[in-house]
This record gives structure tokens, sequence and C-alpha cells, in this order.
């Protein structure tokens, strides 16, 4: 608790600190152990909490959102309670953009969370100041919701792990709407860590059905902490750039293909494939957005005719101009052109399980271009070109948001650094349900191509 009071003003990882919770919660814990009672196997060790997308009894949960400034948690969520049921302290909840719309971490009521190697520049988003928390020492294990990459694309900014499940494998109970996943983009609860045996850790805690989520599912027999011992000897492992349509730059794609050889050195074979997605990364970026726009929209209105707070006529004005872009076009949406877009997520599974026909993974950057500055007057946001070619700013960069669409297990393993000292990563693809193996590789990688050493570079 005293590196987070010394370090967060610079960094803005924190959204809440519960000191006086964290410090009372560790004291039991304490007693129990002393006692000689049972604990769970997170007994005693700190865990933040995305503060948007998990809520802790008596935590404000803002999601970054002027609207939502005054609100408080009345329960604490799924996750929040199989972390405590195994002994983690909860030590507070961590910085998002504002409803999570966007890739960079920055909003109106907070501002940016800083990159801890470099705190001119963005730790990622959604889950950043997750990540930044993580890379800087202010916790060991932080929690991420991960709709588009908002794990792995922070995790890959701020160089540490970062594990999205397969859809579902840990529950996420939400209300009102229980089913919103399902329709759109398939977001997943998970861990980001500074070592794979961590997040496997608290992987066995979080996963296993729960009847609440209509799409939960079944308790698995696996063991991540298991699976961080298997060897990998034998896997074929595909390697893509850039799914075959995304802009890299050249530092990064570079980087990347040097850390996928490493695969080799663990016993795998790694082999480049070209993955034929069926639409350009500029049709593919669009249909994530529109499918985000209108979720956000639903909520709009929900919250207008059972809440009476009406988001685009009262706070229109105190809103980022992205939220308030995505609200007004997700109202527009048509049923014809929503389903349209089911249309597109069912060409990129297929293409994704054609590559899983004949291996067993696949890997590739996690973001197309290195960590960017922190914008100084408006609101910060990724780069609007990667290698001469133009992207949406919000998620255009980010190839992620592909797994979001099919909910194939995902993790970001950090590949190695670029431009003096920043962090990029690599992600790696599972087939469904696949999630051990994805954690198998990535622990193997950790082994050939430790990156712990890195965290010197942070500037205490």
């Amino acid at each position: 608790m005293t590196r987070i009071e010394r370090r967060n003003d610079e960094l803005n990882a924190y959204a809440e600190i519960a000191d006086d919770y964290a410090r009372e919660r560790a004291a039991e814990i304490e007693r129990a152990v002393g006692d000689g009672n049972p604990v769970g196997p997170l007994a005693g060790v700190p865990v933040a909490v995305k503060e948007s997308a998990a809520s802790k009894t008596g935590l404000r949960r803002t999601m970054g959102s002027v609207p939502f400034r005054d609100s408080v948690a009345e329960t604490d969520s799924t996750f929040v309670t199989r972390l405590e049921l195994a002994g983690a302290v909860i030590v507070g909840t961590t910085n998002t953009p504002e409803l999570d719309h966007k890739t960079t971490t920055d909003n109106p009521l907070r501002g940016p969370t800083r990159n801890p190697f470099d705190p001119s520049r963005n730790a990622g988003g959604s889950s950043g100041g997750s990540a930044a928390a993580v890379a800087d020492g202010l916790t060991p294990v932080a929690h991420g919701k991960d709709a588009g990459g908002s794990l792995r694309v922070p995790a890959a900014w701020s160089g540490v792990y970062a594990f999205k499940p397969t859809f579902r494998r840990v529950p996420d109970v939400t209300r009102p709407d229980g089913f919103a996943d399902d329709l759109g983009v398939r977001s997943s609860h998970g861990p980001i860590t500074r070592s794979v045996r961590d997040a496997a850790l608290v992987l066995d805690v979080i996963e296993g059905h729960h009847p609440r989520d209509p799409s939960s599912l079944p308790d698995s027999d696996d063991c991540y902490r298991d699976a961080v011992e298997r060897p990998i000897d034998g896997l074929e492992i595909a390697y893509t750039p850039d799914y075959g349509t995304f802009p890299v730059e050249t530092e990064v794609r570079e980087t990347v293909a040097d850390a996928a050889e490493a695969f080799g050195r663990a016993g795998a074979t790694v082999e480049r494939v070209e993955v034929q997605l069926g639409y350009s990364h500029a049709e593919l970026t669009d249909t994530w957005l529109d499918l985000v726009a209108a979720n956000l929209a639903a909520m709009s209105e929900w919250l207008a005719r059972h809440e009476n707070l009406d988001l685009l006529g009262e706070y229109r004005e105190e809103m980022t101009d992205g939220v308030v872009e995505l609200l007004e076009s997700g109202a527009e949406t048509t049923a014809t052109e929503y389903l349209h877009n089911h249309v597109v997520r069912t060409a990129v599974h297929d293409a994704i399980e054609d590559v899983f026909e004949e291996y067993d993974l696949l890997v590739s950057p996690t973001v197309c271009h290195p960590p960017v500055e922190n914008a100084t007057e408006e609101s910060t946001l990724g780069p609007e070109e990667v290698d001469g070619e133009s992207v949406d700013p919000r998620i255009g960069w980010c190839p992620t948001y592909l797994l979001n669409f099919t909910g194939h297990p995902a993790a970001s393993v950090p590949a190695g650094t670029v431009d003096g000292g920043l962090p990029v990563g690599m992600q790696i693809v599972g087939p469904r349900f696949a999630d051990e193996t994805v954690i198998a590789a990535s622990a193997a990688f950790e082994r050939v191509r430790p990156w712990a050493g890195r965290y010197d570079a942070i500037r205490d």
C-alpha cells in the first residue's frame, strides 16, 4: 500500500485505493494463518480490480464517466467473490477509458493512465490501470475484462502477461442484460500478472460454472498450474504477422517475428501462414464498433427508461466525443444491420478455425504499433496511421478484437522492446476450450525468453 501511495500520483493507475479495507482484510488473514485455520490459495495476495467491470461493495464504480461519478457498488461481482473466497485482498479499483469504449486509457474524470516504462506514453486500454499497476509493482495481480483486447492490449504496451479465457470459461453475471455478450462482442474476465504462473493460479480460482450466467461453461477438469509445467514438444504453431490485412509497424513486426522463433527452442515448430479473413481491416474494425455502439445505445436507452438518466441529453457535453459518437450511431443501427455484423464474425471464426485444422496454436503481434504519447488537451487515442496506412485510432490497430468476435482463448506475452525500451507483445491464440494449451505455450515461451528483468528499467 505504501508503494501505491508513493507511485500512483504519477501513473494514475488506481481509480480508488481501498487502504483501510485492504489492511483490515490482510490482518484477518494473518490471524487465520496464525491460528492454524485453513486459508485459500490466494491468501494475502493483493489484487486490483478494473473499476468499470467488477464491483466491490463500498467502492465507487464510475466507469470514468461524469454521469456515474457518484455511483457506489452495493454488491460484490462474481469475480471478486471468488477471489476473496480464495483469500485475496482487494486493494482498489483501476482506471479505464470512459465506458471502456477504446483501447487507450484516458477519461474525463481522472485523465490518462501513464506507461511505467515511459510516463509520457499511454498504458493501453481498456484495462490500462490494471496493466500499469502490475508492471510498476503496485500489485502482483490485477483483474481486467476484455471485449476487444482490453486485457491483451495494455499488457502488450505495459510489458506484462494477460490471459483472455475461452468465452465464459470465467462466468460473468451481468444485469439487466445477461445475454448481451452472446449477441455482441464476446467479452471475458481474466488476470494480468508479471508471470504466467501467477495468472494460472488466479485462473484456477475464478473459472467454473455459475448458474446465473446463461452462457457459463461447465466446470473444467484442467488445472492451469499443472499446465505451466507441461512441455510443448511437438506442438505445431502457426505465425501470422498481420492476419492478412492489418498494417503493422516494421519494428513491431520484426520484434514479434523474432520472438515467435523462440518456440522452436522449447520443442515446438513454427510456420508462417496466410490467414484469409475475407474482409479488410477497416471493414472488420467497423463491425466491432457497430456491435459496441449498439450495446452502448441499448444501455443508454435502459438508463433513460428505468433510471431517469439521459446520457445524450443532460450529459452530452461532459462525455468523451468518441462515446457520444458511439451512442448516436448505435441508436440508429437497424436489426438487419446488427445481424449482418454476425455474418462478418462468422467469417472470422471460420478463418481462425481453418488455421486450427492444421495447427495447435496461432501467434501474432498483439498490437500493430508501439505505445502512443498521452494527449495534453484532448482524450488520448491510439495511432491514426500504422505503417503509412490509416486506421481507426480507437481500436483499428488491435487485431485482438478478432478473438472477441470468436471467443477463442488468447494471451499476450511480452515479446521485446522497441524505440529504446517501449514494450510490445505477442498474442498466443488457441482453439476454443484449449486454454491450458495457451497457458503451457505461454510458460514455455517465458522459460526460453524470460522477461522479468525488464521491470528493472521502471523508474522507482
